[in-house]
């Protein structure tokens, strides 16, 4: 436990750093990464998250489809939709995704790998680019996930800047299926906590069905700010 808590420490001290020095203006709460491709899967991904705040009701899909090219490297091509002002849902976005596990599980005292993701908007020439620095230990039947990310945006509407976005999930592995955890979100002005839960239910071979939710609330502000996540993949 004194080994937990060493390194959430470390890394929220790192990552605080960093956001103090830069700035971040998007939706921090999103999908927690884990450091690992399975060879040749492929995979189709539904994600939806719903943001409510004083102000706005925010709510997204995306829809992609992967596939490990490689048996460390996956690429994955997402379609984002958002709704619009009159209730109706309007693509809003591309995004190509390149996972790169740089360790076997279990290979050395915890696990790493990396993620880069580049997004356009459909409808204007704005970009964003993230890499991410992806860490997961097993400790007993809980595991520490951490996600590390410097962003970079830039366009011809939005102002070129950095952001940076840390993520933890500290989950239970009671069952497969059923894997409760808790979840830390930090960017500029948020720092979010909530509850999650993911499992797999495994079918045949390499087929099987993934699915991950959380409820984070926002506690660094007082105000409503509540942001619901669900995904789904099927593997195969």
């Amino acid at each position: 436990m004194n080994r937990i808590c060493l390194l959430i420490s470390l890394f929220l001290a790192f990552t605080f750093g960093m956001i103090t020095k830069v700035s971040a203006d998007g939706m921090v709460v999103d999908k927690v990464y884990h450091p690992y491709v399975t060879a040749n899967e492929r995979e189709f991904e539904w994600r939806f998250m719903s943001s409510q705040t004083d102000e706005f009701n925010l709510l997204t899909q995306r829809f992609g489809y992967g596939h490990a090219f490689w048996e460390t490297v996956a690429l994955e091509f997402y379609a984002i939709g958002t709704r619009n002002e009159q209730n109706d849902f309007e693509l809003s976005g591309y995004e190509i995704e390149t996972r790169w596990m740089m360790t076997q599980q279990g290979q050395y005292w915890a696990d790493w790998g990396w993620v880069l993701e580049l997004e356009k908007q459909d409808a204007k020439d704005n970009y964003e680019a993230s890499l991410g620095l992806l860490f997961e230990k097993e400790l007993g039947r809980t595991s520490l996930t951490l996600n590390l990310f410097a962003i970079r945006e830039w366009g011809e509407s939005i102002e070129s800047e950095w952001e940076s976005e840390f993520r933890l999930q500290y989950r239970y592995r009671y069952l497969p299926e059923i894997q409760p955890s808790i979840e830390i979100y930090a960017g500029e002005d948020f720092i979010g906590i909530g509850p999650g839960f993911m499992g797999v239910y495994r079918i045949e071979g390499q087929k099987q069905i993934k699915w991950d939710a959380g409820f984070i609330t926002e506690i660094a502000h007082s105000g409503k700010n509540h942001t619901f996540r669900f995904a789904i993949e099927y593997e195969f």
